[in-house]
Parts: C-alpha cells; sequence; structure tokens
C-alpha cells in the first residue's frame, strides 16, 4: 500500500492508496472442441488496506475521508463508517436510516446504470455510452440537498433532515424514465417467459445482453453452488471483524464462502425465481437478479419517500462515565454488503480500523468466481476468457480485474 497521509493532513484522492486488482488465472485441460475444460481457476485479490488510513483520524474526519478512499460506493463507505462511529460513541440515529437508505438505494442505481450502459455493452462488442448516465446522475445528485438542505446526512449523529418530497419525487420520476428507456424499454420482465420474449426484441443492451445470457450454452454456465450471505447484523460483522484480523481478506459465513450482491437482495423476486426454476444456477440467474434489482430499488425508494419526517441530528447518550468503545456500521451497495468495523482511543481518535466488502467476498480464492469458474467446459482459449469476463461482470468487482488463460 501506498503512503498513507499524516493525521490531519489535507485529504484529496491523490494522496490515497489505490484500491487494488483482482487477477484471473485459469488452465485449460488441452482438449479441443466442446470437450475443454477449466481444470484450474485462481482468483487472487489484492486489495490496499486504504482502511488504516482512517486509524489516528477524528470521525468527523474519518467519515469524510472514506468516499476518497473508496472511488465507488462512496456514500455506502461514509454511511457504514459513520454508523460505526455512532456504536462506538453511543449515538442512536434511528431516526436518521429511512433517509439514509434512500441516499444509498439512489447510489446503487446509479452504480446499476454505469453497468448498463458501460459494461454490458462491451459484453456485446458494442461501444460504451457513459454520455447516456448523465440524466441518471443528475438526478441522482439531487436526492442529497432535497433530504439535507445543509448536504450533512452523513456525518455521526445525521444531520439537518428536512425531506423535500416534492424535490424527492422528481428525481425518482427521472430514475424510473432512465430506466424505462435505457435498460428495460419499457416495463422491466416478469418472470422466464417474459425475459425471452423481451430479450428477442433486443431493444436495449441489456435485452441483447439476456438474450446472449439465455442461450443453452451461457443460461446455467458458471454456477458455483456458493451460498448466500445471509447475514446483515452489525454485531455479527463486529464480531467477525474484530475476531480475527484475517477475516477482513478471507471472510466465512458457517465456515464457508459467501456470494453477497443481487441475487441475494432478489432470490426471492418473481423473476428470479422462474429463471432458476428454468435454467438453475448461472449466467442467467445472475442476470436476472440484477434486472430485478433495478426494478426494485425505485419502488423501494418510493415507499422510503412516503416515510419521510424531519429530524435533528443525534447527540451521543447513555454513555455517561464510559469511554469510547468500538462499533461496526453495515451497507447496502449495488455489489453487495459492506461492513466497518472500529475503536476508538479513549480521546476520541481511531485506533483500529477493519473492512470488508463485497469484493472480498465475491472474489475470494475461493469464492463464487472461483467455484464458478473450476471445472466448467468452454470451447477453447477465446471462449474461457470471453466467459470468465461474463461472470466477473456479473459479480461486478469494485476493482480492475485481469483474466489470463493457459493451456
Amino acid at each position: 500500500m501506498g503512503r498513507l497521509p499524516p493525521q490531519d493532513a489535507p485529504m484529496t484522492a491523490a494522496t490515497l492508496p489505490a484500491e487494488g486488482s483482482v487477477s484471473v488465472r485459469l488452465w485449460l485441460d488441452g482438449k479441443t472442441g466442446a470437450g475443454t475444460i477449466i481444470c484450474r481457476a485462481e482468483v487472487a485479490t489484492r486489495r490496499p488496506r486504504a482502511v488504516a488510513a482512517l486509524v489516528g483520524r477524528r470521525t468527523d474526519e474519518a467519515v469524510r475521508l472514506a468516499p476518497l478512499l473508496f472511488s465507488l460506493c462512496g456514500t455506502a463507505q461514509a454511511l457504514a463508517v459513520a454508523r460505526a462511529c455512532e456504536a462506538a460513541l453511543g449515538i442512536d440515529a434511528g431516526a436518521q436510516e429511512t433517509a439514509r437508505n434512500l441516499l444509498t438505494d439512489a447510489e446503487a442505481l446509479d452504480s446499476h446504470g454505469w453497468q448498463a450502459v458501460v459494461e454490458w455493452p462491451a459484453r456485446l462488442g458494442a461501444p460504451p455510452r457513459p454520455a447516456a448516465l448523465r440524466g441518471l446522475r443528475q438526478a441522482v445528485s439531487a436526492v442529497m440537498p432535497a433530504l439535507y438542505p445543509g448536504k450533512d446526512g452523513l456525518r455521526p449523529g445525521g444531520g439537518g433532515l428536512r425531506p423535500d418530497a416534492a424535490a424527492l419525487r422528481d428525481a425518482l420520476d427521472r430514475m424510473n424514465g432512465w430506466l424505462a428507456a435505457e435498460v428495460f424499454a419499457g416495463a422491466p420482465p416478469r418472470d422466464a417467459d417474459d425475459l425471452a420474449r423481451w430479450a428477442g426484441l433486443g431493444a436495449s443492451d441489456a435485452a441483447r445482453l439476456a438474450a446472449r445470457l439465455l442461450h443453452p450454452e451461457l443460461a446455467s454456465w458458471g454456477a458455483g453452488g456458493t451460498s448466500l450471505l445471509r447475514e446483515s447484523r452489525p454485531d455479527w460483522f463486529a464480531a467477525a471483524l474484530a475476531g480475527d484480523p484475517a477475516f477482513a481478506t478471507r471472510p466465512r459465513h458457517d465456515g464457508g464462502p459467501a456470494l453477497t450482491g443481487p441475487l441475494e437482495r432478489q432470490a426471492a423476486h418473481p423473476l428470479v425465481v422462474s429463471v432458476t426454476d428454468r435454467f438453475g444456477d448461472g449466467l442467467a440467474r445472475l442476470f436476472a437478479a440484477r434486472l430485478a434489482d433495478l426494478a426494485e430499488l425505485p419502488r423501494r425508494m418510493e415507499a422510503a419517500i412516503a416515510g419521510l419526517c424531519p429530524a435533528e441530528p443525534a447527540m451521543a447518550a447513555g454513555r455517561a462515565g464510559q469511554a469510547p468503545g468500538s462499533g461496526c456500521g453495515v451497507a447496502e451497495t449495488a455489489r453487495g454488503r459492506l461492513a466497518h468495523w472500529l475503536r476508538l482511543d479513549e480521546a476520541g481518535r481511531i485506533a483500529d480500523a477493519r473492512m470488508v466488502a463485497p469484493t472480498d467476498w465475491n472474489f475470494a480464492a475461493d469464492g463464487p468466481l472461483a467455484r464458478g469458474l473450476a471445472g466448467a467446459r468452454v470451447r477453447g482459449r477465446d471462449d474461457a476468457a470471453e466467459r470468465a469476463r461474463l461472470l466477473v461482470a456479473m459479480l461486478d468487482p469494485c476493482v480492475a480485474c485481469g483474466i489470463e488463460v493457459h493451456e
């Protein structure tokens, strides 16, 4: 990891460590034709522990630093750190949670949108369309000021919550309009039959990618049989991270690897259930879960807007005579569940900090990607590389990924 900025130094992206990369190395069994098998798959994640830059910082400073340390999902990163600080300081910010979840849902929609117009076209051999994100990002950026006029909702204790329902609904309408135009070209598919019809029309990059992934050779390809990460309790993540520093680099649930992300959240969605019944585990199921997540995020945001109430920042309470302690914060991202744990010293500065991100779960050495690749049939070297890229895109790492194929 690169040299960390000193305590109280100005926080800029140029002073912060790089976020790492994922490397995938595949070995084929040397056969030719349809019988070729990936006999070995190695997945290695190089994740500089940028979270160490939080050590020695004040809590409010750490929350401001988190989005600079992690350029993707910056809102979720800041929120997980803020929640960890609140747990350590005994701050109850429950009145802020509906608004905060609205912020991370909007960020997740933006992240999925980037995949839809940049990564998915690339998997079809089409040019990326980043300019198509402009309307979505304008709508997403309107959410914070419509909730917190002071843009202070992510600090420990939250901010002055003054929801502007009209502005929020306008932003949500624009998000729904963007999805209808750029992703679904109409209404989202409801089940496997509807998905096949929608894919056949090919009215969007997402639909054309669906048509490819529903091909009999690909629909069930990449099945790894990895358990879904059903755990979301901050106390569970706190015990895991505090008890074993290695958990951050090799997370385990019930003694084994686990998958987090859209499939975990949407496993019971009618579209995902129908696709799973027809194709089993694999690429089609993972893609159906991403489509379901895109469809459900605006619905969840609409419900959140209806439940918003004004609130004041929360203050520390209930720890009279006690020194600051430790705490864990959990937040959802488009890629899956994120957790930050930290411990404060007597002066209220961070003495230790650890985190586990979705990439740590999904791209573990024995995780969903590695399990989905090992033993899979391919048609040769180029086919192996492209299928691996498809599976990587469905699991969506938060860092760059390189793929090597050896025969």
